[in-house]
């Protein structure tokens, strides 16, 4: 009798989807992995993401998903709770639970690069709809805005309504 083995999947740098991003993110995402493209048992999406010097990922939750940001390269700021700045630098490590509101501000000096791992997964088909596709050696196309219909691609995806601030 035969073994089924569980999915092994590599992926290296340029094999990756991968999306200019809108501003106020500008940069670009790497869509690295996501379980229902490779046949794992646990659902999640996992990839990279650039942002350019002095800019931001708006602040925003994610009522049904876990997510983790690891920084990689760079440094910046993270807002937490909406009132909380926690400096991020190589190495930062951050978990953010359903509904944890949260945004991520590159300094001016650089960009900053985070790995996301969005369990379930679902962050790679925002992506996806709100960017530009990117080719290895592309050059950087000039800023672009968001889609008229972002706040449908939001909702359809893995994003909620922020509460009113107080």
């Amino acid at each position: 009798m035969s073994e089924t083995l569980a999915p092994l999947v590599v992926v290296q740098p340029d094999d990756a989807r991968s999306f200019w991003q809108p501003v106020p993110a500008n940069g670009f995402v790497r869509c690295m992995l996501a379980s229902n493209e490779i046949g794992a048992d646990t659902p999640f999406s996992m990839g990279t993401q650039l942002v350019d010097p002095g800019c931001f990922v708006r602040e925003h939750v994610h009522p049904d998903n876990e997510e983790v940001i690891f920084v990689l390269e760079g440094k910046g700021e993270a807002l937490l709770n909406g009132t909380d700045k926690v400096p991020m630098q190589k190495g930062t490590c951050i978990f953010l639970g359903k509904n944890r509101s949260h945004r991520f501000q590159a300094s001016d000096d650089g960009p900053m690069t985070f790995m996301w791992l969005m369990m379930p997964g679902g962050l790679e088909t925002f992506f996806a709809r709100i960017g530009r596709e990117r080719k290895p050696g592309d050059p950087q196309p000039p800023n672009f805005p968001r889609p008229v219909d972002v706040l449908q691609i939001e909702a359809e995806t893995v994003f909620g309504t922020l509460p009113p601030k107080a």
